[in-house]
């Protein structure tokens, strides 16, 4: 029989023992990380709008790593900036070196973003030779991932390009329905900015609006550096359309929205998601931005009760305001988080090409509805919002949640 001193000597080695696994446990566990690259242009017009995109995928992270991670995996996050000032904006050469740097990191295991098609298609073809997969909260072009292009775009085949919002195949032809049904357009001038996501965008918006009988009086083509588009703007006041459209983003938008204030005061305006954001109430400003109408292809999402505790959660920990594609880079976060959680349940190595698949096959219950894609990385929901910019000034004049109005969901076409 053992003595008591044994005894007790005995309990307390097994104890420490006990502990000292534990501990061997938990370190293990802690050791235990991936990454997640994030690619947002965060230099350049659009700047503050992709901070806000950041910081509703950085929430949805830091969530996850304060309950301890996911299925034993810590979050890292590598935030890469594809914009330059030299282009002023989004840069696609940028883009496809922060694509080469995200494949090259063995940790990383999937991205998030871009924010603008033109990185996308500079960075796709980057991501599918390293079976990454990028899941973009805001980047509409549907060339990306549509099949007839995937020897351009997936030259390995699988999809890797991921959306949380629909594309310009819906967004461009559900605002022509609305300028047809209810703004009741005869007649409208089309512009884009030169970059893929205005150029696809102006596009399927144009072709859907000679569908539908609205005479298109005439398209052009800005150059997002020059400072001055009056000689076009005059151009169309002396055409008289009922409405002007224009496809781009912030860097030309900002002066045709201050600059068509001026020539073209009256006139019906409006645009796609590029005119949605705090960049063109910051630069162009309140009366200029007043009364501008402007899509967003996902549902308004911020208007959803159930999105409450996430807004009240992103104002706390940053100071300001989410945005629509704050809260849908908050979802891209939660379909990457369970597409690990999948792969590291089922026992398989956490790999890029496992979380891949995973990610591929998930329904994903988020603020926005379930997540689920198409075949080709598309998401299945193709709900577009219309909104109209109307002053509030109980609030700051950059704030999208409170100076966009939202009208409603744009007329899908049959």
């Amino acid at each position: 029989m053992l003595s008591r001193r044994s005894l007790i000597l005995q309990l307390s080695s097994t104890a420490l023992l006990g502990t000292l696994a534990a501990h061997a446990r938990y370190a293990t566990a802690a050791d235990k990380t991936v990454k997640i690259g994030i690619n947002l242009p965060f230099t350049g017009a659009d700047a503050h709008d992709a901070e806000l995109i950041k910081d509703g995928a950085l929430l949805a992270i830091d969530e996850a790593n304060a309950q301890g991670g996911v299925a034993g995996y810590k979050i890292d996050v590598l935030l890469l900036d594809d914009g330059t000032a030299t282009a002023g904006q989004y840069d696609p050469a940028q883009a496809a070196t922060n694509a080469r740097k995200m494949v090259a990191d063995k940790e990383i295991v999937a991205a998030i973003g871009p924010q603008m098609s033109g990185s996308g298609k500079a960075m796709s073809p980057i991501l599918s030779q390293g079976e990454l997969a990028t899941i973009t909260p805001s980047s509409t072009n549907p060339d990306i991932t549509d099949p007839k292009f995937a020897g351009q775009y997936r030259p390995k085949g699988k999809p890797i390009y991921f959306r949380t919002v629909t594309t310009d195949a819906f967004q461009g032809p559900n605002m022509a329905n609305y300028y047809a049904d209810v703004l009741k357009v005869k007649s409208v001038y089309v512009l884009d900015d030169s970059g893929a996501y205005g150029v696809g965008i102006a596009d399927t918006f144009q072709a859907q609006a000679e569908k539908r009988g609205i005479k298109v009086l005439g398209r052009d083509q800005l150059n997002p550096k020059e400072t001055d588009y009056t000689t076009t703007l005059t151009k169309i006041k002396s055409l008289n359309p009922d409405a002007l459209y224009y496809g781009g983003v912030a860097q030309a938008g900002v002066k045709v929205v201050k600059q068509a204030s001026d020539i073209l005061p009256k006139m019906i305006k409006g645009g796609g998601d590029g005119l949605y954001g705090a960049e063109i109430l910051r630069g162009a400003g309140f009366p200029a931005a007043e009364g501008w109408y402007a899509t967003i292809a996902a549902p308004n999402i911020l208007e959803n009760p159930e999105a409450a505790p996430v807004i009240e959660s992103f104002a706390k920990k940053y100071g300001q305001q989410p945005e629509n594609y704050s809260i849908t880079a908050y979802d891209a976060a939660l379909v990457i988080l369970d597409a690990i959680k999948r792969v590291a349940g089922s026992g398989k190595e956490v790999t890029r090409e496992a979380v891949r698949d995973a990610m591929q096959t998930g329904h994903v219950k988020t603020i926005q509805g379930e997540i689920a894609f198409d075949e080709n990385g598309d998401l299945q929901n193709r709900v577009i919002s219309v909104f109209r910019i109307v002053k509030d000034d109980k609030y700051p004049p950059d704030d999208v949640l409170h100076q966009y109005k939202y009208l409603g969901v744009a007329p899908q076409s049959s």
